[in-house]
């Protein structure tokens, strides 16, 4: 099992490294919308809007969406391009499948989340302890690999690129609206609070907030990563079971 998991991350890696355009796109991109971020902000003059409040929470769902949508793009190319269909043929299981792809995916998460981290520090001037810059990141991190296992999922139920483009903005505005990120859940209709628990927005940005209101440690934002872990679990075993050679 293990020995086919690696297989399959070591073909993946190597076909990143052939794709340059995929990567300078994964690694530019979050760079491009954080400074974004930073001119927006720029022209918010209100003693009332606190700038760090918010932008650590965006930068985490920037890693998200940027992760998931290139994650779920690709992973439906290499459907339509028999590359799933000839590992089943080769005898991986869909376990090994997914492993792998997480595997050599997490890679590129790992970069993008200290990028994005890196960059809201240098724009913003957060100015909070190393212990909260690693604790953040952590968080940030775990949403990432979180992006990579939903992208995967997602990807399951669509046969071609045309298919997966709608389900991209309906994960992302469930993220946006109803994760506290811009408005705390409490002041949602009591009719839809309970989709908050199925974004990982949301637990992310628990743990977020706590950080940042506090400047606490990891420890202290343990309901968030708890939150994301189990969540991630249940996605990859979602992810594992729709996943088909063909319909």
């Amino acid at each position: 099992m293990f020995s086919n998991t690696a297989a399959v991350a070591t073909r993946v890696l190597r076909q990143l490294r052939r794709d340059r355009r995929f990567v300078a796109i994964s690694l530019v991109m979050p760079v491009v919308i954080v400074y974004m971020l930073y001119l927006f902000f720029e022209g918010v003059e209100s003693p009332i809007v606190n700038p760090k409040q918010f932008v650590v929470p965006i930068g985490a769902f920037i890693v998200h969406f940027i992760t998931y949508a290139l994650c779920a793009i690709v992973l439906v190319r290499e459907r339509t391009g028999q590359t799933l269909g000839r590992m089943f043929i080769n005898g991986y299981r869909s376990i090994e499948i997914i492993g792998g792809y997480l595997i050599a995916y997490s890679l590129l998460s790992t970069v993008q989340s200290l990028i994005v981290l890196v960059g809201l520090e240098a724009l913003f001037k957060l100015g909070y302890s190393f212990e909260v810059y690693v604790a953040i990141y952590v968080v940030i991190w775990l949403l990432a690999i979180l992006s990579i296992a939903l992208g995967m999922f997602v990807s399951n139920f669509a046969r071609n690129e045309g298919q997966v483009f709608p389900m991209i903005p309906l994960v992302i505005m469930i993220s946006v609206l109803f994760s506290g990120m811009i408005l705390p859940v409490d002041r949602l209709p009591e009719i839809i609070q309970w989709a908050r628990f199925f974004t990982p927005m949301f637990y992310g940005n628990e743990g977020i907030q706590q950080l940042i209101r506090s400047g606490s440690t990891l420890s202290d934002a343990l309901p968030g990563v708890i939150g994301l872990l189990v969540y991630g679990a249940v996605l990859l075993a979602l992810a594992t079971a729709t996943l088909r050679e063909a319909d």
